[in-house]
């Protein structure tokens, strides 16, 4: 018997978590259509959640999916080739290269160098007593730090934040606009790949070429993939963790407190917004690679399965009182970087720009209040990604609003 697929919620972008948390209380598993006609699964309890990231019968690969199933954008072969598109064993091989860059210990040799970056781009903010702590923050952070990683110099990084949004969020009025940013992001990377062959430096783009041109380990469609996907990951996830962990954050006034005096629970603190409110409130999608049982309903060969992170990291059978922010809260198991060997190659990165971006902006602008009430903040119209798109902020002494409203 085929299971109707309803149309998914208006209010999930509006209410993301209200919605999760009455389809959760439902049913383990709900059959959609999405917004383009193409129709989809989607897990909301932590337990099958955490077992579909892992399920080795859900593939990463479109060549798994059926007809009518949500294979998501669609990608050139030159940046489609990369780890969210690839199961084992060229999964397990491309995983490895990449890896190198971002284990925790080199990550954290980062960490002087993401610090000042961070008060450099505060100290405009602080001076004004206030500004779009998205647009001067949150969005020019990652992109200099994921850009140092693919040593891509400064002058060449304006356009590649738009780029990457006009690719994940794009404008209704525009329909062609994603298909120009994909072709500037591939003629970008195309000519930074070939600087790199004839002056190498000490990136993981120029170790990447040296992969593919020396040890042919890679060919050239997975280079160009791999460096797309570090550039549009390393940016997207927290780009949008520091903006939402800011406001969370600024609506619970007696956690900010805690933290300003206690800046040593950071790093749990960070776990638990990303808890509270992931960057990304749903996985990669994947396919069924044959008739499978999940959360007790047969999955169909090629369907698509989505796994909620935002609904399964606020089930209250895993996380007692889940809607309560908490950043003492045991918070090791939870799902925002995925499971398995899909696990966020760049989540350690991840983890340490939003660390230290919250802890510049509790030292760099005390009494930061919202300049708006919240309900006027403005999100990126996706049940995909939880983006504010500005934070307008206001320091001691300039106005301003509780953020409460």
């Amino acid at each position: 018997m085929t299971v109707p697929a309803a149309p998914l919620p208006d209010s999930i972008v509006t209410d993301p978590h209200g919605v999760y948390a009455r389809l959760r209380d439902e049913a383990p598993i709900h059959r959609f259509a999405l917004p383009d006609g193409a129709y989809a699964w989607i897990v909301t309890r932590y337990d099958d959640a955490r077992a579909a990231l892992a399920d080795p019968r859900l593939s990463l690969s479109k060549t798994h999916a059926g007809e009518g199933a949500w294979k998501g954008f669609g990608l050139p072969p030159a940046l489609d080739n990369n780890l969210l598109n690839l199961d084992p064993p060229d999964h397990t091989r491309l995983r490895r290269l990449v890896g190198k860059a971002f284990t925790p210990r080199r990550v954290e040799a980062m960490r002087p160098e993401v610090e000042r970056v961070a008060a450099a781009l505060l100290a405009p903010v602080a001076a004004a007593g206030g500004g779009d702590l998205v647009r001067d923050f949150a969005v020019p952070l990652p992109v200099a730090v994921i850009c140092d990683v693919l040593g891509i110099p400064a002058e060449r990084r304006a356009d590649l934040g738009d780029w990457a949004g006009t690719m994940l969020a794009p404008p209704k009025d525009d329909p062609a606009a994603p298909a120009r940013a994909v072709g500037r992001l591939v003629a970008f990377l195309t000519q930074l790949i070939a600087e790199k062959r004839t002056g190498p430096g000490t990136d993981i783009l120029s170790a990447l070429v040296a992969a593919r041109d020396d040890d042919d380990r890679l060919s050239e469609d997975e280079l160009t993939s791999l460096a797309f996907l570090i550039l549009v990951a390393g940016y997207e996830n927290s780009v949008h963790l520091i903006g939402t962990g800011v406001l969370t954050l600024l609506q619970h006034p007696e956690q900010w407190a805690e933290l300003a005096q206690d800046p040593a629970l950071l790093p749990n603190a960070v776990r638990e917004l990303m808890r509270f409110e992931p960057p990304a409130p749903v996985s990669i999608r994947r396919f069924a690679k044959q008739d499978t049982q999940l959360a007790g309903v047969t999955i169909p060969a090629g369907d698509t399965v989505m796994i909620a992170i935002a609904a399964a990291d606020r089930d209250p059978a895993r996380y007692p009182h889940p809607d309560s922010l908490d950043p003492h809260r045991d918070t090791t198991a939870q799902l925002t970087f995925g499971h398995g060997i899909h696990y966020c190659v760049g989540a350690p990165l991840a983890r340490l720009e939003a660390e230290v971006a919250l802890g510049a902006v509790l030292r760099a602008l005390p009494g930061l209040t919202l300049a708006v009430p919240a309900a006027e903040l403005r999100w990126r119209d996706s049940y995909r990604s939880r983006a504010l798109l500005s934070l307008p902020v206001r320091t001691a002494g300039q106005g301003g609003t509780s953020g409460l409203h």
